[in-house]
């Protein structure tokens, strides 16, 4: 498989949200994207940039590729931080949780508790509801936290960038949150969100449709809304 990682573009400043970030940006994934269709017409591309949902939306337009061929990492990063903080607060591995975070990577991400679990068991076993909802706001609130202290996030996009591929090259059919193209899928359509998804040696083989509640849904469209008022600013 060829995978092409898309990390090129302008890194985020202390103050600056992912949203200013969009105009400059913009236009580099698309100058790199035009490149990876010249040369590379049959590979997966994985964009990485900031705003991760519009550069993957524009990554995917402007290649012209099919849908199951473009994928950003988001999600993927915002959940090894939820994780994170599940370990801390039951004192479980972080081996033997499963967690979920879906939505747009940025300030309306949705973690999701009630489809996360520890060896099985529900997460609400473990946890008060009050508890939850602090462990949702801290994974929310971490990605500015590192911008500020360290000036960029390295380590664990790299991580997730790598769990990815090895999904893909070994065909390994893990379900990790990318931000892939809808069509459809959770009442919308023309808008790249972060979603959970069956990442296979043909890349986005399936995307899994959750059964969100009242609250769930309105945070997911709200994230909607977002990604295309962003998408909307731009020329592709």
């Amino acid at each position: 498989q060829n995978v092409v990682v898309v990390v090129a573009g302008s890194g985020r400043k202390p103050g600056m949200t992912r949203m200013d970030l969009l105009k400059i940006n913009a236009s580099i994934v698309k100058s790199v994207v035009e490149n990876i269709k010249k040369y590379a017409d049959n590979s997966m591309i994985i964009p990485v940039t900031n705003p991760l949902d519009p550069m993957a939306y524009i990554t995917y337009k402007v290649s012209g590729f099919d849908r199951s061929r473009v994928f950003g990492m988001g999600g993927m990063l915002d959940l090894s931080r939820f994780r994170q903080f599940i370990h801390e607060a039951t004192g479980h591995s972080r081996d033997s949780i499963r967690a979920l975070v879906i939505g747009e990577h940025g300030e309306n991400m949705l973690p999701l508790p009630r489809f996360s679990s520890v060896s099985g068991i529900p997460l609400s076993s473990f946890l008060p509801k009050e508890k939850l909802d602090e462990l949702i706001q801290n994974t929310k609130q971490v990605a500015a936290k590192v911008i500020e202290l360290k000036g960029a996030t390295v380590h664990a996009p790299g991580n997730a960038i790598s769990a990815i591929v090895e999904s893909i090259v070994r065909d390994r059919k893990q379900v990790i949150p990318v931000a892939t193209y809808l069509d459809g899928e959770y009442g919308h359509s023309d808008v790249t969100i972060g979603v959970p998804a069956i990442i296979g040696k043909k890349g986005v083989e399936k995307i899994i449709e959750l059964d969100l509640n009242d609250e769930e849904r309105q945070v997911f469209d709200k994230a909607v809304k977002s990604v295309k008022d962003a998408i909307s600013g731009i020329e592709i």
